[in-house]
């Protein structure tokens, strides 16, 4: 087993109490690689915070649906690499630093343009599918194939092409940013139901992560929809809730760090 992350100089390592899941997963598949994913988060939790079912289980289902929540509001259907230059923290699809290799920048990766977005891998592309083995390459290759999670890392898709669920690729996007958002939000909620089964001084670091969280998924969401709808020209849906941001005041905020600073989360959007 092998893997890769980082830590730092506070007590829990991570920064926040409940990233240490991470951790605590790497260290179990080193020695029992057929766990799932579930034993191991009611094992962490347990563990870590109470055994009590009351909290274990809610907590549980948090654990297991953060993961999808955060590609949601991120980088969805295969989006990627739309962070901000550097520290990795926040979205900036436009980011352009001068003198910066392209193949460093968000541009090169979503190449949304007025007729779709995502990036042509296939045999008319940059033939990048051909590393995979057949049948896979062709699998991945056939837009009618490809599976939706990864639609824009193999195909630049028009805004308007149908998708399996009946709804165009603009709409569907606006629809999975917007619900990354809501259970980001969902999430706070059932963190303070977990209240009464943990102490208060890890209670209230976690709840103000999961708040932080909540305004990062609307950062996201604003920034990601209202930047590619310069060029789909295409309205957000009635039904998702409305952008709290300014694509321009987006645009000109800037955070200043490194890899080696946490962010000031009160002066974030």
């Amino acid at each position: 087993m092998a893997g890769v992350a980082n830590i730092g100089d506070v007590v829990n390592w991570t920064g926040s109490d409940m990233a240490q899941a991470n951790w605590y997963a790497f260290g179990r598949l080193c020695w029992n690689t057929e766990l799932s994913a579930a034993q191991i988060a009611e094992e962490f939790l347990k563990q870590t915070f109470s055994a009590d079912e009351h909290f274990v289980e809610p907590v549980r289902q948090l654990l297991l649906r953060s993961w999808d929540t955060a590609v949601s509001y991120m980088m969805p259907l295969g989006l990627h690499h739309i962070f901000s230059f550097g520290h990795h923290y926040g979205p900036e699809p436009w980011c352009a630093p001068p003198n910066t290799r392209l193949d460093w920048l968000p541009k090169y990766y979503h190449r949304a343009d007025s007729i779709g977005i995502g990036f042509d891998r296939t045999v008319r592309g940059s033939k990048a599918v051909l590393q995979y083995h057949e049948p896979l390459a062709t699998f991945y290759g056939d837009l009618e194939t490809c599976p939706e999670d990864y639609l824009l890392w193999f195909h630049h898709v028009p805004w308007g092409y149908v998708m399996r669920n009946g709804l165009t690729l603009w709409d569907n996007l606006c629809y999975i940013y917007n619900d990354g958002a809501e259970e980001a939000r969902e999430f706070v909620d059932l963190w303070q139901k977990a209240r009464p089964y943990i102490d208060s001084e890890r209670y209230e670091r976690l709840l103000k992560r999961f708040e932080r969280q909540a305004k990062d998924a609307e950062w996201w969401r604003d920034a990601c929809l209202l930047y590619f709808q310069r060029y789909s020209r295409r309205s957000i849906p009635a039904d998702c809730l409305p952008p709290v941001h300014k694509l321009e005041d987006l645009m000109k905020f800037k955070l200043h760090i490194d890899n080696y600073t946490v962010a000031d989360m009160d002066n974030l959007p």
